[in-house]
């Protein structure tokens, strides 16, 4: 009961947990069960206030490939994205160590691009309930970025919705 297993290969010991903030410990986990990678998609977003529900797994974005991990720390989702895509997060120290976080736009972003959209007007609009105030124009500047970088016709469209619903 001494070590606690993370994943096959890599332990954390009790003490250790009893002294740390799980929260914060949990993100650097995510960082490093899959690395590299970095915390975004429904996590972020629900932190950032720009989604009502409750998330309860740590979602990230991995340069490998899609996986997930179960432990006594929770769920842990990572995302394959294409290497061009995997930008826009920054780090945050947090006990010398560092986290590595998506922006609110990058997040979003990430969101949008995996998700598989049918009526996408219709779910950009009302289904995935974003709240768009907590969006700024420097954020709605940031995701533009992204979408230009993917080249994606789906995202044009996403784009092209947000800004003529939200921004205008």
């Amino acid at each position: 009961g001494y070590l606690k297993t993370l994943k096959k290969g890599l332990y954390v010991s009790d003490s250790y947990l009893q002294r740390t903030a799980r929260g914060k410990y949990a993100e650097y986990m995510a960082n490093t069960l899959r690395f590299p990678s970095y915390i975004s998609l429904e996590y972020v977003l629900a932190k950032e206030a720009l989604i009502p529900e409750g998330v309860f797994a740590i979602t990230s974005i991995a340069a490998k490939s899609s996986r997930t991990f179960r432990n006594f720390l929770g769920t842990f989702i990572f995302r394959n994205i294409k290497r061009k895509l995997f930008t826009g997060y920054r780090e945050e120290i947090w006990r010398e160590k560092i986290i590595y976080r998506a922006s609110r736009a990058k997040a979003l972003f990430d969101f949008l691009y995996l998700k598989k959209l049918t009526n996408v007007k219709e779910e950009i609009i009302t289904d995935l309930r974003i709240n768009w105030e907590n969006f700024s124009a420097d954020d709605f500047s940031e995701f533009k970025t992204y979408v230009m970088l993917s080249k994606s016709k789906k995202m044009i469209r996403i784009l092209q919705i947000i800004q003529t619903t939200y921004v205008s």
